[in-house]
């Protein structure tokens, strides 16, 4: 099949590759044209899992190709996906201008029928805008569907390879079918392709991370809690973990969430229920509890190191905001590092991918080391803000060396506990006991 592909963020490479990888003749359009010439020379401009292998293959068979050229991208594609930016906006709506922009020149230019689909996290109703603007310039049939992404960076590959479900959202017999028959090569293994209206599948992206969000926050607050009172966060996860009503995933306590997701979408949902005279009280306490979490580690920094950092240097390894991407959109270590500034604090930080994007962000507010020891070379204390595996297991010796004082502030809970009171270090983690 021919698909476009408009907009190569995460959402839009990802699928506009794995669509090629089944076989289709995919074309991604992007108004960035030094973007664009980098990916005609092969250059991934995200870092993603095993993206970079099927993007190569795919451009070498020539199945994926680019263009700034959105009538070129209207002119090759029968399905026209639309994974556009929708930012957050000043009232926590989704930004829709990016989608609606490009609908309107989608409807002036299609000269025979097209699907058009809808594959940016919208909230609902947005097929029905889309469809409005097109109609106003359209001469020739067409159908919006909403089919919306449920893609995990670091996972997003595997995610679109081999899903748990794909959500179609469409009225129309014509373009379920077209959509189908897309998918189908996805689904072999027997998970379902839901078809529904346009406007539940809207919904249910946004109710799926809000949700996700929602148990992440909860344990983030029993977490809060069993410091309060001496329990271990550890013991409680894993007691309620084996419920198989509630599952083992998202119930790791941290320093909060992040990332171009859930922040997001939680927001966009609250104030989606206010436009509909409807109030969200729990998404009200989702926003409120995640956003004092991000910082739930400047507190026991404080309390250990003085108010008054100036003349320390403390060390942070992790900028993004989950591992195995190098993605800083609504990261902790961002907020982390903004009131450790504000208290005086040198610092020296350390991620595998996502420094460039940090340090285009900050420029040279921060250090910036080459390796994970280099960054703890000659510092007062260590915060780790992301999991990345390679800080799963360092050599705590080499710590020791490189560390004033072994002083650990692990925002999620990479250690044991018993083990860092035999090593030697002073340790602080969340919802478990201190190592003083």
């Amino acid at each position: 099949m021919k698909i476009t592909v408009v907009g190569t963020g995460y959402v839009g490479l990802v699928t506009g590759t794995c669509l090629a990888e089944t076989g289709n003749d995919v074309l991604c359009v992007d108004i960035d044209k030094h973007k664009v010439e980098r990916m005609q020379n092969g250059e991934v401009p995200i870092y993603e899992p095993h993206l970079d292998i099927l993007f190569e293959r795919n451009i070498n068979a020539g199945r994926l190709k680019f263009t700034t050229s959105l009538e070129e991208g209207l002119n090759h594609g029968q399905i026209i996906f639309l994974a556009l930016p929708t930012p957050e906006d000043e009232d926590g709506s989704a930004d829709l201008s990016y989608v609606l922009g490009v609908a309107e020149n989608i409807g002036k230019l299609i000269t025979d029928y097209k699907v058009i689909v809808d594959k940016s996290t919208v909230p609902v109703g947005t097929a029905e805008k889309v469809t409005a603007v097109v109609a106003k310039y359209a001469k020739v049939d067409f159908d919006v569907v909403s089919n919306p992404e449920f893609l995990r960076e670091g996972f997003a590959v595997d995610d679109f390879m081999k899903p748990e479900r794909i959500v179609i959202g469409s009225s129309s017999e014509r373009a379920t079918k077209l959509m189908q028959r897309l998918y189908n090569p996805f689904v072999r293994s027997g998970n379902p392709i839901l078809i529904m209206d346009e406007k539940s599948a809207e919904l249910t992206k946004y109710a799926s991370n809000s949700f996700l969000a929602a148990k992440i926050t909860f344990m983030n607050e029993i977490a809060n809690f069993c410091e309060k009172v001496g329990a271990d966060v550890d013991k409680v996860r894993i007691g309620m973990g084996t419920d198989s009503r509630i599952g083992k995933r998202f119930l790791f306590p941290g320093i909060g969430y992040g990332g171009s997701c859930f922040p997001k979408d939680v927001k966009a949902l609250h104030k989606s229920g206010k436009d509909n005279n409807y109030n969200f009280q729990i998404l009200d306490a989702v926003i409120n509890v995640n956003d004092k979490q991000k910082t739930a580690l400047i507190p026991k920094v404080l309390n250990h190191l003085g108010d008054d950092l100036t003349g320390k240097t403390i060390s942070i390894w992790g900028l993004a905001f989950k591992p195995e991407t190098d993605d800083i959109r609504e990261a902790p270590s961002l907020y982390i590092i903004d009131e450790l500034l504000a208290k005086g604090a040198k610092l020296k930080a350390f991620d595998p991918e996502a420094m460039d994007n940090v340090k285009a962000k900050l420029g040279d507010k921060i250090e910036y080391a080459q390796s994970m020891y280099e960054a703890i070379e000659n510092t007062d204390a260590l915060i780790i803000c992301t999991e990345w595996s390679i800080f799963r297991t360092p050599n705590f010796q080499k710590l020791r060396e490189h560390l004033k004082q072994p002083i650990i502030f692990d925002g999620r809970n990479l250690y044991d506990v018993a083990e860092m009171e035999k090593e030697g270090f002073t340790y602080f983690s969340i919802g478990r006991k201190e190592v003083l």
